[in-house]
């Protein structure tokens, strides 16, 4: 089929729906398929549209339907479709839920999270991540947390910094951040904190080799969102081996399990520090969430992802 791709990122962003556009992209042409990746539908002839995004993506799924209404569309739901937009713009974000033939989501609880009418036409498409290219070796000088996203607001991004600030004397912890500043308040909060917090070390926007070097070095990442679809840097993690902490949001827990030891309160400082010490003074702990990660992982392979994807074409097929 030709399918038309649409993502509101701009070809040279880092963000996670220009990454996951990228990367669905490649494997539809692995699948056979010619794959045209766009910010917006430009009314071009097309056997199928993939659009991110229910709500910026609506005036394409619109006009989409409105030139071909008997081809199929499928809608992936971000975290803000799901957590936001449903319900502070609900008549686009619904919309677009509604004309498409399909629902692709990339965590186990957006089946609850939205309107039950939209269910039956739901597939959960777990991100992938490939392995890393060389053994893990965890600093022994330091216990190296990670925090790979970006600053803003949804992410809740200096929560982790503000968890090590009161650390006792003795702790090796430190937090190092890579991710780009949103504007330039978020930057200048990521220097401030830097520069009282001898923990915390913001690296800014880095390349995708230097995260798995990251990856390779710590002992743990922490994920503090407030809101999340379905975090691709989770799926990293877990596939490299690298136990998580996690903000106790519906899209992690999706990802993660009901069960899964590693949650801290959304927002709560505390309870992140304590966390954060209970790892790095307990490695019964910390054994625990790198076990709980390694049966996660295999979930979270290309070959899984590429099998979820052909499931969905199966059903518009």
């Amino acid at each position: 089929m030709k399918i038309n791709l649409i993502t509101p990122a701009a070809r040279r962003s880092k963000s996670g729906n220009r990454t996951t556009a990228d990367r669905w992209a490649r494997i539809l042409r692995d699948l056979g398929h010619q794959v045209r990746v766009a910010e917006t539908y430009n009314g071009s002839n097309a056997d199928m549209m993939v659009a991110l995004h229910a709500w910026r993506s609506a005036d394409s799924i619109d006009l989409f339907k409105e030139r071909f209404p008997n081809k199929p569309v499928v809608v992936a739901l971000t975290g803000t479709d799901i957590y936001r937009f449903q319900y502070s713009h609900p008549e686009p974000t619904l919309r677009s839920m509604t004309k498409a033939d399909w629902l692709v989501c990339l965590h186990d609880r957006v089946v609850s999270d939205i309107p039950v009418d939209y269910a039956s036409k739901l597939t959960v498409v777990p991100q992938s991540a490939p392995p890393l290219s060389r053994p893990r070796a965890p600093s022994r000088r330091h216990f190296d947390i990670c925090v790979i996203g970006h600053l803003r607001e949804e992410k809740d991004p200096l929560r982790a910094a503000f968890a090590a600030r009161d650390l006792p004397p003795g702790s090796r912890l430190r937090v190092i951040h890579l991710g780009k500043a949103h504007d330039e308040t978020w930057a200048e909060k990521a220097n401030a904190e830097m520069a009282r917090n001898d923990r915390y070390f913001w690296r800014g926007e880095v390349p995708g080799w230097a995260v798995r070097r990251e990856f390779v070095k710590s002992q743990l990442m922490v994920i503090s969102s407030i809101m999340e679809g379905g975090a691709n840097v989770v799926s990293e993690a877990l596939v490299a081996g690298v136990p998580v902490i996690a903000s106790d949001i519906s899209g992690n827990i999706g990802l993660l399990g009901e069960d899964y030891p590693g949650y801290y309160p959304t927002g709560d400082t505390a309870g992140l520090r304590a966390q954060l010490q209970r790892a790095e003074l307990d490695p019964a702990f910390l054994g625990d969430l790198s076990r709980r990660g390694a049966v996660l992982a295999p979930r979270f392979t290309p070959e899984n992802e590429a099998a979820c994807w052909r499931v969905v074409l199966r059903k518009i097929s």
